[in-house]
């Protein structure tokens, strides 16, 4: 397994830099980017350090998948990663009817496969909503039951996911990001909520390069209870540039 396990950094990036010719064969849509951040004051760890991200999302003709890792290379420690992948069924492209009512788009199910480095993986399963809302590209909401193999029982999950694009003026933002918010597990006492927006602006259309290809901004990552340590709250605003190829 852990020979195996070894492989999965490689095929995140197989992923991500899938070439878009074969991609648009296989999949009804995919997008793909890559960011770098930089980030200071970490509660937990060391304090500053740099983050590499691989995203890659795609649908097809029975639901989607969004998978992502994280590299991290700490200014003191060892550099680590982390991978998560999440594909979902779609229940009106199964049953081929419509499911949209009012906000809602689609109704969902719902995993996702945890892994950080070194340590044993954690796996989600439940339900979705897609929702329907104005001015976002997606609003997604999931919940789950949240088993870590490493602690005793399972608990409870709900994330959230959104990209909404604006303008001021000619210039073109960004707000997107991410909500994770999860109950006590094994020894853990503490509820854990994880909320990372981004705040993003096109600047590859501001320099006449190409539009929504190149973004610069903060995101801003805040972490009550980290890792279930009650009382270790981290708030942390991180430089980012991100390349959508």
């Amino acid at each position: 397994m852990t020979s195996r396990l070894s492989f999965l950094p490689l095929f995140v990036c197989f992923l991500c830099f899938f070439p878009h010719s074969a991609s648009a064969q296989i999949f009804d849509w995919h997008t793909s980017n890559a960011q770098l951040l930089r980030g200071f004051d970490y509660e937990l760890g060391s304090e500053e350090r740099t983050i590499l991200t691989l995203e890659h999302a795609h649908g097809h003709a029975y639901g989607d998948t969004f998978i992502f890792m994280d590299w991290t290379w700490p200014d003191e420690g060892k550099p680590g990663y982390y991978i998560e992948a999440s594909p979902r069924l779609s229940l009106s492209k199964i049953f081929d009817t419509g499911l949209s009512v009012g906000i809602i788009k689609d109704v969902l199910i719902s995993t996702t496969w945890e892994k950080p480095k070194h340590m044993g993986p954690r796996y989600l399963y439940g339900g979705a909503i897609d929702l329907n809302l104005p001015g976002f590209k997606f609003f997604k909401a999931n919940a789950y039951i949240r088993d870590d193999t490493q602690l005793k029982g399972d608990t409870w999950q709900v994330t959230m996911a959104w990209n909404r694009p604006f303008e001021i003026g000619e210039t073109g933002f960004l707000f997107e990001g991410f909500a994770d918010i999860y109950g006590a597990e094994g020894p853990t006492k503490t509820n854990n909520q994880l909320v990372v927006p981004r705040f993003l602006m096109d600047l590859g259309d501001l320099a006449g390069y190409q539009e929504g290809k190149l973004w610069v901004g903060v995101e801003y990552s805040y972490w009550h209870n980290k890792f279930g340590v009650a009382g270790k709250t981290e708030s942390v605003p991180q430089l980012q540039v991100k390349w959508v190829f």
